[in-house]
Order: structure tokens, then sequence, then C-alpha cells
């Protein structure tokens, strides 16, 4: 399988995905549109969401009801993101011991944060007068 994300930009800094039937901009200076880090922290907390669920069905609380991962990435001298913290609440009923499984079975799960890591590297390519 297969994904595939065509972003374009005609100049400045805000680009849009094609994302299948789907359009979304982003924009490096955040005025116009999420910018990049936001929109990096939006996916991860948005992947985290079903395998908190799925982590939860794995680990005896089968229904969490409403999620609320409040996202926070921490920012180096440089403006790159440095650190990321999810404080996450649920509505169901759920001990803290049972909490810290389905937390470190999401993990687990989580896509976005297999993802990040450093050995994935995107290979290019670059072809000049292409327009």
């Amino acid at each position: 399988m297969t994904k595939q994300v065509t972003t374009v930009s005609g100049e400045g800094y805000s680009a849009t995905n094609e994302i299948r039937d789907f359009e979304t901009t982003i924009d490096a200076n955040g005025e116009d549109a999420p910018d990049t880090l936001e929109s990096l922290l939006a996916a991860y907390g948005s992947c985290y969401v079903p395998a908190l669920r799925v982590g939860g069905q794995q680990r005896g609380a089968d229904d969490l009801g409403r999620i609320e991962i409040e996202t926070t990435g921490e920012l180096n001298d440089d403006d790159k993101l440095e650190s990321v913290r999810f404080d996450i609440s649920v509505e169901a009923d759920v001990d803290d011991d049972t909490g810290a499984e389905i937390v470190e079975r999401a993990f687990e799960l989580c896509k976005v944060h297999d993802a990040l890591k450093e050995s994935l590297h995107a290979e290019t390519s670059f072809e000049g007068d292409a327009f």
C-alpha cells in the first residue's frame, strides 16, 4: 500500500496539499493557515486518538468515551521541535495503572509516533525547469 500527497506552492510559504479528494493548506509562517509544526502536532494527536481507543479495548477499557488531547510542542532556539507532550483526558473512569498501560499500548499502535524516527528520511529527486 502507498500513501500519496501532492503539495503545491505557487509562491511564498503557503502550500496546498491534495490528499485523495481532500485539500488542506499549511502556511509555514502560520499567517493564513496552521503552520507546519502545528499540522504535525495535529496529525500526531489525531493518530493517537484511535490508538488510545484500541489500546483501551485491549487493556479492558472498552469505551473511553470522549477523548481530549492537549498536544504541546516545545521549540528550541532554532524554532525546531524539541519535545512533544500529550495531556490526555478521557470520559471513562479508568484507574492510573490501566491508564498507563493504555498510553503505552497506544504509542505502540500510533503510526505517526512510529514515523517520527531518525531513520525515516525522505528519498528525493529534483527537476528544474519543470513547468
